[in-house]
């Protein structure tokens, strides 16, 4: 199947393209390589990706691409995913977000294909009483970047609508594994995984228990590819692991493969920082067969073994 991963030279993009390309898929990846980075491509073009240097808030350069790979599938992945600049930008935010998807969407329905788009879940839900939260929960976003996601999603279902156009979205938990930056708008799992490395202490803003819904990239990569095999798919998807774990229970889990002092050190809460968040991923299984296979010691174990290597 030929297929486009916007964002594919990033985090979970990369991880991917290279399950795609080993299930024997033809995977073009466009990307404007500001938080990308191609040595994350390495091996997706030993293996004959191609790369199409592109900015998805341009029109044209995605129209370009649209039409050169002629994807049947697209895999929307591109996105301004930090939350701080979110607030201080909005405005960029939206134009990423918001006008990104419309044009990755324009896109596919230009060559009649099918849209699977990576959302994110906490951000969206905000705080709700009920968790695990499912799909139904009315989202309400505390920061422009869930607001912006949320919108990008209506515009998925609008373009079913109107133009017939196949698309779902999956809603990610915290997401973690190799290849994540510790050093740019990561979650908390690469920061201490970074911190760890260099022989740091961790940081823990606030008093470490609130809760996030931690998935490694594998399974996340797994999700997607439930979707893809699903034609019918359609809506949004929580993509996680259904259990809670605290910035503390990282911090445990992380302990012993420190080599000296791992003691937290803690700092003020940030503003707006969500206590609880956890994903109820009922819908995923029932409907795409889709449950994580990787538990958290595991995937912390797999996710700093890749930090040391690198």
């Amino acid at each position: 199947m030929r297929t486009l991963v916007t964002g594919g030279a990033g985090f979970i993009g990369s991880n991917l393209v290279d399950r795609l390309l080993g299930e024997g898929h033809d995977v073009a990846v466009l990307d404007d390589f500001s938080t990308g980075k191609e040595e994350n491509l390495g091996p997706a073009l030993a293996a004959g990706a191609t790369v199409h240097r592109a900015d998805v808030r341009n029109p044209l350069e995605v129209d370009d691409v649209f039409a050169q790979v002629k994807p049947e599938v697209a895999f929307h992945l591109a996105a301004q995913i930090d939350v701080r600049r979110s607030v201080a930008d909005p405005a960029f935010d939206a134009r990423t977000n918001i006008e990104g998807t419309i044009n990755v969407l324009n896109g596919v329905r230009s060559v009649e294909g099918r849209m699977i788009n990576v959302s994110t879940g906490g951000a969206i839900y905000g705080e709700t009483d009920l968790i695990p939260t499912p799909e139904t929960v009315e989202p309400l976003p505390e920061a422009p970047y869930g607001q912006s996601k949320f919108c990008a999603e209506r515009y998925l279902g609008l373009f079913t609508r109107l133009y017939g156009t196949p698309a779902a979205s999956v809603r990610l938990g915290n997401v973690y594994g190799p290849r994540q930056d510790p050093l740019g708008e990561a979650g908390v799992v690469a920061i201490f995984c970074g911190r760890l490395e260099r022989g740091e202490r961790p940081v823990i803003y606030g008093d470490g228990r609130q809760t996030r819904d931690y998935v490694f990239v594998a399974d996340v990569v797994a999700a997607l590819i439930a979707v893809l095999a699903h034609p019918e798919a359609h809506g949004e998807y929580n993509v996680g692991t259904g259990r809670e774990s605290s910035v503390l229970d990282i911090v445990e889990v992380l302990r012993p493969l420190a080599e000296g002092d791992f003691e937290p050190e803690f700092a003020d809460a940030r503003a707006g920082e969500l206590e609880r968040s956890c994903l109820d991923v009922t819908r995923a299984r029932e409907e795409l067969g889709w449950t994580a296979d990787v538990e958290l010691r595991d995937g912390l174990r797999r996710t700093m073994e890749w930090a040391t290597a690198a």
